[in-house]
């Protein structure tokens, strides 16, 4: 995968996550859940987005090891959406594979740039 097919894959995420938000009930808890869901699921496509500028490979990676962070735990909040029956399953299982995919490749890439890191002649 591309940098630019990542970077609207995680951008469509950001905006499916916006989407879902709208069909949470107007209820105390699920408006504080949906506060963080929509904080971290865009902040997935937000931080993907900068990781085009890193300044070089350690800065490349720490910005990857961002966005993997708040990819897992808008996998945490989906979980917690559909555990706490906010949402029923069948609304959040595409999201749920979508990022689960997403980190996936998040991990991958990391393992990837730090082997080439580490091979580099010195």
């Amino acid at each position: 995968m591309t940098a630019d097919e990542m970077r609207k894959r995680t951008k469509a995420f950001s905006l499916a996550i916006i989407s879902l938000i709208t069909d949470f009930p107007d209820a105390l808890v699920a408006n504080r859940i949906a506060d963080q869901l929509v904080r971290c699921g865009t902040s997935v496509g937000a931080n993907y987005r900068a990781v085009s500028r890193a300044r070089s490979k350690a800065d490349f990676i720490n910005k990857l090891n961002i966005v993997l962070e708040e990819a897992d735990e808008s996998l945490f909040w989906l979980e917690i959406t559909g555990e706490s029956n906010i949402l029923p399953d069948n609304k959040l299982n595409p999201l749920k594979i979508e990022i689960n995919e997403i980190i996936s490749i998040l991990v991958a890439s990391i393992k990837t740039s730090k082997n080439n890191s580490d091979n580099k002649p010195k």
